[in-house]
């Protein structure tokens, strides 16, 4: 008895398109000479797993600047730089882990995310990555111990930092031609995720956005550069999919959220977003799902200003007879003292989260 072959996929006929411009500019960037390089991202995992993120691109070579840098001074970075590199679609990665070689392949946008077995001690630990015999590039994976049981997924885009995202030109402009030192974080939020990391050591701390992977060395230099404690980044890739002119950021946060949860199923997270795209709703139905896995929603309001730019607020329900405790604030401080407040953080200071 034969078994049935599996029905064929019908891709989109964008997606293929834009496969075959991206093929056309990698050959045409191999006759330059350009070879590829794996852009790492930090990633995060368990006792005997690890989620393993990168990217594999030929990046254009970039002149240098006429101007004197000072010692110490990190030039700025204009948005569209971090869209002109070049993705190597199936690309062949190698990924070292302790010693440990394992081969992985890119998906069509050459995107490498993939879970691959290790057993490491809890914290920070490294890995390496290579393409094509490249020099390995070292980056992190955030290991939660089996006792951990409290964590921190933050929304980026108008939570950590002020971009009004959902308004197309707006996003444009903070994308692709900003500097990256204009670039605001939102007052407060930074110290409001340092405290809750250092009141709860061990926890995870996970950056998950609609952003594109492109700009994921940008949010790490701004994320550093402005204190905030370093995570994972979970980014999503823009473009059209096998089915869609364009990937879902809500499909992609609510995958993102829903694995979390399947993951460390003895993490309860603190969920902190913004009532500018849809974060209200996202956790309103995560948390009706999986009340046990959430301690506390935080949701920062929206200035008069930024919320005209955003294309206004989302309405935020009335959570009040909610089994999971919801605050809101105009920025990091407020949203601390309501944390505070509920028990989430200790008000003198010391301590942790229950």
């Amino acid at each position: 008895m034969h078994a049935e072959p599996a029905p064929r996929v019908k891709v989109l006929w964008i997606a293929r398109l834009e496969y075959r411009f991206h093929a056309w500019r990698e050959r045409r960037s191999r006759a330059r000479g350009l070879r590829p390089s794996v852009s790492a991202y930090p990633g995060y995992g368990g006792e005997d797993w690890v989620r393993v993120l990168g990217r594999v691109l030929i990046v254009p070579p970039v002149r240098t600047r006429r101007r004197t840098r000072h010692r110490g001074e990190d030039i700025g970075v204009r948005g569209w730089r971090s869209f002109a590199a070049v993705p190597v679609g199936y690309a062949h990665v190698t990924v070292t882990i302790d010693g440990v070689s394992h081969d992985v392949v890119a998906d069509r946008g050459g995107v490498v995310d993939t879970v691959l077995p290790a057993r490491l001690q809890p914290g920070w630990q490294p890995l390496t990555m290579t393409v094509e015999g490249s020099e390995p590039f070292e980056t992190r994976v955030f290991v939660v111990g089996a006792d951990v049981r409290f964590g921190v997924i933050s929304d980026v885009d108008d939570t950590v930092m002020v971009t009004a995202l959902p308004r197309p030109l707006v996003a444009a402009w903070n994308s692709f031609v900003l500097d990256e030192h204009a670039r605001q974080p939102v007052p407060g939020m930074a110290v409001l995720l340092e405290r809750l990391v250092r009141e709860s050591p061990g926890a995870p701390v996970v950056y998950l956005s609609t952003g594109a992977w492109n700009v994921a060395p940008t949010l790490q230099r701004f994320l550093r550069r402005h204190l905030f404690p370093p995570g994972a980044l979970l980014l999503t890739d823009w473009g059209p999919t096998h089915d869609r002119w364009f990937r879902s950021g809500r499909a992609h946060k609510e995958e993102n959220l829903r694995r979390l949860a399947r993951e460390f199923p003895q993490v309860s997270w603190v969920l902190i977003g913004d009532d500018g795209q849809h974060d209200d709703a996202l956790y309103t139905a995560f948390t009706s799902e999986n009340p046990e896995r959430v301690r506390a929603v935080a949701i920062r309001r929206l200035s008069s200003a930024e919320a005209v730019l955003a294309g206004g607020r989302t309405a935020v329900d009335d959570h009040s007879a909610a089994a999971v405790p919801w605050v809101t604030g105009d920025d990091g401080a407020a949203l601390l003292d309501r944390l505070a407040e509920i028990g989430v953080l200790d008000a003198d200071g010391v301590g942790g989260p229950a």
